[in-house]
C-alpha cells in the first residue's frame, strides 16, 4: 500500500512538472534566434467584405454607379513594425529592390495576396506602417538600390519610363448607371521630381493598429491579414463619380489625388495569428 501510495505521488509530481514545463514552453520563447519573420496578407474587397474577382465582382458606389475591376493593383513600401514601446523597426526603408511589393490582385490565392518579410527583430509588435507607393527619397536614388524593383514594375505595367517614375495604384474596369459598360483607367503615380515639377506627391503613409500583439520569435511567424476596402475609391471622405473627364486618367491630376486620398484610408487589420 506504501509502495503503490509513493508510486501515485511521483505520478502527480511528474504530470505537475510536465505541464508547467510545456506551459512556459507555450509562453517564454526559449529560442536562442534574435531574429524571425512576420507575414502580411492584403485581401481587396468591397466594404471589408474580401476576394474581388476581376471583371466579376459588381459594386454600387455611393453615387449609384456601377463599376467592377478588369485591373487592381497597388505598390507597398518602406513597412514599418512598431514593438509594445514605441520603437519603430524599419524594414529596408527606401530600398525598392528589397522593401517594395506589387499587390496585384490578380496573383491572388484564395482572394490573398503574400508578402512574407524576413530577419525581423523578436519582438512584440502593435501597430503597422507602410507607404501606399514609392516615395521620393526612394525614387531620387535614382537606379541603385531600384534597379531590380524597377524591372518587376515594368513587367507588371506599374512604371511609366524610367525618367518618369512608377504608377502607385493601377484600377481599370468597366464602369455606368444602370450596368457598368463603359471603360475607365485610373492611374496614380509620381512623375519624376515632384518638387521641381511642381506637382503633386501622391506617395502616402498608412499606419494600422493591430488587434492582437503580433510575437515574432525564432519559432512563431505571426501573420497580418489586412483588408483592402475598395469602396474607398469611388465611396470614401471624397464622394467621386466617374465621367468622360477623369475615366481615362493618368499621374497626379486633382482626380487622381482624391482618389489617393479615398485609397489612403481602405485599409485595416482584420485579425492577427501568430503560428
Amino acid at each position: 500500500m506504501k509502495m503503490f501510495k509513493f508510486l501515485s505521488l511521483c505520478l502527480i509530481a511528474f504530470t505537475f512538472f510536465t505541464f508547467v514545463s510545456c506551459r512556459n514552453n507555450d509562453e517564454d520563447d526559449s529560442s536562442t534566434e534574435t531574429t524571425g519573420n512576420i507575414q502580411l496578407k492584403f485581401e481587396n474587397g468591397f466594404n471589408n467584405l474580401g476576394d474581388i474577382v476581376l471583371n466579376q465582382t459588381t459594386q454600387t458606389s455611393s453615387q449609384g454607379q456601377k463599376h467592377q475591376f478588369s485591373a487592381l493593383k497597388y505598390v507597398i513600401s518602406n513597412i514599418s513594425l512598431i514593438d509594445e514601446n514605441g520603437n519603430e523597426f524599419k524594414y529596408n526603408e527606401n530600398n525598392p529592390d528589397k522593401g517594395a511589393f506589387i499587390i496585384d490582385q490578380a496573383d491572388a490565392a484564395a482572394g490573398i495576396v503574400y508578402v512574407n518579410l524576413n530577419e525581423i527583430p523578436k519582438n512584440n509588435y502593435k501597430k503597422v506602417k507602410f507607404g501606399l507607393g514609392i516615395s521620393q527619397n526612394a525614387y531620387l536614388l535614382g537606379q541603385d538600390g531600384q534597379a531590380e524593383f524597377w524591372n518587376k514594375a515594368k513587367i507588371k505595367g506599374m512604371s511609366w519610363s524610367w525618367a518618369a517614375g512608377y504608377v502607385f495604384v493601377k484600377l481599370e474596369g468597366k464602369y455606368g448607371t444602370n450596368s457598368q459598360g463603359t471603360e475607365f483607367m485610373n492611374h496614380t503615380g509620381n512623375m519624376g521630381n515632384v518638387t521641381a515639377n511642381g506637382t503633386p506627391d501622391l506617395y502616402r503613409e498608412v499606419t494600422l493598429s493591430l488587434p492582437t500583439t503580433a510575437r515574432v520569435t525564432g519559432t512563431i511567424t505571426p501573420s497580418i491579414h489586412i483588408l483592402a476596402d475598395l469602396n474607398q475609391y469611388l465611396s470614401g471622405e471624397n464622394p467621386l463619380s466617374l465621367t468622360s473627364a477623369n475615366d481615362m486618367m493618368m499621374g497626379s491630376g486633382q482626380h487622381l489625388v482624391s482618389v489617393t486620398n479615398n485609397l489612403t484610408k481602405m485599409f485595416k487589420v482584420d485579425h492577427v495569428h501568430n503560428d
